[in-house]
């Protein structure tokens, strides 16, 4: 099985503003390792190769993106009481804590895969992910279960007891792209594995990245290569992405980006335990305990005029995909800069008390600042965000 089978673990579910996103960290320190030696495309190769299909282990993940310190279980449930019944403002505010979240802190999940079928075939990836798969998210007092076995998916938060549930038609195809839309709101933001990580950024490698062979070393107990990813960019914030490889199954085991000019990683995302054999079956079945307030939801309809075009039909009777309103990017590699028009950005997410904490007033609107992302709202509302300085992104909201 390819190793795209397995990408689709649930991703980080951030507003589009963030979506430049930012994974990092470096390899365990240990014993020396020497592996026998082999090129970048040799080890990208064994990645795209890689034939896991089964696994679990536990995933940390650790920010450090210079953000000020702030408490966002009180900030959210202070809002929450404010927001009152406003489903936008309520919506805005999650948004805004989930980007905060994932910015911030640390994290652990517990992990587990299986690409079996229930007949016990193996996925062809057809759905875009395997059959069955937990994530549990250990929080301090609480834990959140994302659950999903090909018939159903769960999502389950232990603190209020609550618990999404999307029922899977028989035959559908359902990706879980499609079930992480139906799951949007109820999602948390921290959800993610170096796998998934991994192929995101090595799908979209092009001329203004160099790719070549670290050192060898050790992550989870297994021995692993070194992809490093460097951009050519001068004016990005990012340094390196580094990617550890196990050097038997070629799956990533930890992803990590370094930021110019800081020393320590500035997030971090790796397996600190692996275990390939096949997860116990009864970890993929989940019922909400008694007394669970339970929420339905359905698959996300696609949109009748985003259908594929009849390909024999001339190019006048192709229905038109509309563009206003979605975001525009400028630029190409790790200096793009991403536009979200103001129409796109709900008023209560500028408006929020915790954005006003996060970003500082600059010339021609705010702005929340990282080590490795820039994020600045324009007085008029528009979003620009990027891997860039935060001139450059000004430039951008002047020159339109």
């Amino acid at each position: 099985m390819s190793h795209k089978s397995i990408k689709w673990l649930p991703a980080v579910v951030v507003p589009a503003v963030i979506a430049v996103g930012v994974i990092a960290v470096p390899l365990q320190a240990g014993a020396a390792v020497d592996l026998p030696d082999k090129t970048a495309q040799q080890v990208l190769l064994m990645v795209s190769d890689s034939t896991v299909t089964a696994f679990s282990g536990t995933v940390e993940k650790t920010a450090n993106l210079s953000l000020p310190a702030i408490d966002l279980g009180a900030e959210m449930s202070g809002q929450a009481g404010k927001q009152g019944a406003s489903g936008s403002g309520d919506a805005a505010s999650g948004a805004l804590s989930s980007v905060l979240e994932l910015l911030s802190g640390s994290h652990t999940a517990r992990v587990y895969v299986d690409g079996s079928a229930a007949d016990g075939s193996v996925t062809d990836g057809s759905t875009d992910g395997p059959a069955k798969v937990r994530v549990q998210i250990q929080d301090r007092m609480a834990e959140r279960n994302i659950v999903s076995n090909g018939s159903d998916a769960w999502l389950y938060d232990s603190e209020t007891d609550t618990a999404a549930h999307l029922a899977i038609p028989a035959g559908a195809a359902a990706s879980m792209k499609d079930k992480m839309a139906a799951l949007d709101a109820e999602a948390p933001a921290d959800v993610s594995t170096p796998s998934q990580l991994a192929d995101r950024f090595l799908s979209e490698i092009d001329p203004s990245t160099v790719v070549t062979v670290g050192t060898d070393g050790r992550v989870a107990g297994r021995t692993v290569y070194e992809l490093v990813l460097t951009p050519k960019a001068t004016d990005t914030l990012v340094e390196s992405v580094s990617i550890s490889v196990d050097s038997e199954t070629g799956m990533p085991l930890q992803v990590s980006v370094r930021a110019a000019g800081q020393k320590d990683p500035a997030f971090q995302v790796g397996f600190s335990s692996v275990d390939y054999g096949a997860p116990s079956a009864d970890l993929f079945d989940f019922t909400p305990p008694a007394g669970a307030t339970v929420k339905e939801l359905a698959l996300p309809q696609t949109p009748a005029n985003h259908a594929a075009p009849d390909v024999a039909a001339p190019d006048t009777a192709r229905p038109e995909i509309p563009t206003e309103g979605l975001p525009v990017v400028t630029g190409t590699g790790w200096d793009a800069i991403v536009e979200i028009p103001a129409a796109s950005v709900p008023p209560e997410l500028g408006d929020n008390p915790l954005m006003s904490e996060v970003a500082t007033k600059v010339d021609g609107g705010r702005l929340l600042s990282t080590s490795l992302v820039n994020v600045f709202l324009a007085d008029d509302g528009r979003f620009f965000a990027g891997s860039v300085p935060v001139d450059q992104l000004q430039a951008a909201a002047s020159a339109q």
